[in-house]
Order: structure tokens, then C-alpha cells, then sequence
């Protein structure tokens, strides 16, 4: 089996689910006879979240591509991110790392084709939501991308912010995120929402979803175990 590394941190909660997942699940498919080789490179949250708003991207580039490579030098051959947002320097990483990584939106996409989605809605970040990084695999796919309107993702990116990354989860948010994704699915046909930062899952599912989602953590992480298994 091949050792995982994931870069961390951004934000723990997220990071502390992808770690218990691959392990239990492995060991799982293994039938108990074996857990993942990992390690985990986190980053400081505040300041990586810093040099996003600020859109220093060159810092945050080399910043995470540094994390990167002690993933590697560590013997670490499936190495990936654990947050959607940091994807916003994705190409940027994988140049100045020279490391090929598992990427949320490719393997999102991937899924949403295999589903035969053509029309899908997007919840994440602000810059998730607005930038073109988990949208442009979709596009090239022939799927179209609806992102809520600018009152909704301001709500969005602030509940994600102020409570989920800090894993607090309230019935009130599911509420005003069920009232957006209903909106979505009644004004702007989608067929499924994309659960596209990390800490949503701790939220929503398809269970207590108006629509499917397509949960940009577990399919990642089913990623992952795919290669590190071959």
C-alpha cells in the first residue's frame, strides 16, 4: 500500500475527518488487515487564510508547495490537500512541488459525469463559489455550474467561516442552506449540489439535502484510498 500525505490544517475539522476516514475505511476493505501509512503536514489556518483574502498567491503557492515537499521527502506517494480553497493555486503547487496531487475538483467532476449530472449547483467559500478553480474541470465536461446569488454567498461563506470550520454545526444553518439550495433547484434547474469546501459534509448530505450532493470530501477520500491501494 502506498503511504498517504495530506496537507492539513485548513481547517482541522476537515482535516481530523479525511484522517479517521482513510484509516477506517482501508481497514475496512482490507478486512482488518491493514491502515494506511500517513502523515500529515498542517498548515497555519490564519495565515494561509490570510494570503487567500489578500490574494497573495505567489506566498501561498510557495507556502503550501513547501508542505508538499516534506510530504514527499517523507516517503509520502499519494499526496493531496485537504480544502477545496487551496485549490486555488492547485497548477501554482503542483509546478514549484514537481508533485503530481489528487485534486478535489477533478475528482468531483469525474463523479458528477459518471452520474450524468448536467446542471449543478456550488457551496463553498466565497472563493470557492466565485473563482473558477472547481468549476473549470465541469465546464470542459459540459456541465454547467450555478453559484448562489451574492446575498446567499455571503451567508454561505459566513456560516463556513464562523462556525463549521470551528466544527459547530446548527439545525439553523441546515434550514437557511436548504432555503438556498431549494431555491437553486426550483429557479435554476440543479440537478445536485456540490459540496465544495471540505467542512460541509459535517452539515449536509443527501439524506437531509433538498437534492443529491455530490460531497467533495468523501469522494476525494475515495480517491485517495483508490490509489494508495493500487
Amino acid at each position: 500500500m502506498k503511504k498517504i500525505g495530506l496537507v492539513g490544517g485548513t481547517g482541522p475539522e476537515s482535516t481530523l475527518m479525511y484522517y479517521k476516514e482513510l484509516n477506517s475505511r482501508i481497514d475496512q476493505l482490507t478486512n482488518g488487515a491493514a491502515m494506511p501509512d500517513m502523515v500529515i503536514e498542517s498548515v497555519d489556518f490564519r495565515r494561509a487564510w490570510s494570503l487567500v483574502c489578500d490574494e497573495k498567491y505567489d506566498a501561498l503557492s510557495e507556502y503550501l508547495a513547501d508542505k508538499v515537499k516534506y510530504l514527499k521527502n517523507s516517503g509520502a506517494e499519494v499526496i493531496s490537500l485537504t480544502a477545496g480553497t487551496m485549490h486555488i493555486v492547485f497548477d501554482e503547487i503542483v509546478c514549484k512541488s514537481g508533485v503530481d496531487l489528487v485534486s478535489i475538483p477533478k475528482a468531483v467532476c469525474d463523479e458528477a459525469v459518471s452520474k450524468g449530472i448536467k446542471k449543478v449547483g456550488l457551496l463553498g467559500t466565497v472563493f470557492t463559489m466565485e473563482k473558477d478553480y472547481m468549476k473549470t474541470h465541469m465546464l470542459q465536461a459540459g456541465i454547467q455550474v450555478i453559484i448562489p446569488n451574492k446575498e446567499e454567498r455571503e451567508l454561505v461563506a459566513k456560516r463556513i467561516l464562523e462556525e463549521l470550520e470551528l466544527g459547530i454545526v446548527k439545525e439553523s444553518t441546515l434550514r437557511e442552506f436548504n432555503t438556498i439550495i431549494s431555491r437553486m433547484r426550483d429557479e435554476d434547474g440543479i440537478e445536485a449540489v456540490i459540496l465544495g469546501c471540505t467542512e460541509l459534509p459535517l452539515l449536509l448530505n443527501s439524506d437531509n439535502c433538498e437534492v443529491p450532493c455530490l460531497d467533495s470530501a468523501e469522494i476525494h477520500i475515495n480517491q485517495l484510498i483508490e490509489q494508495a491501494l493500487k
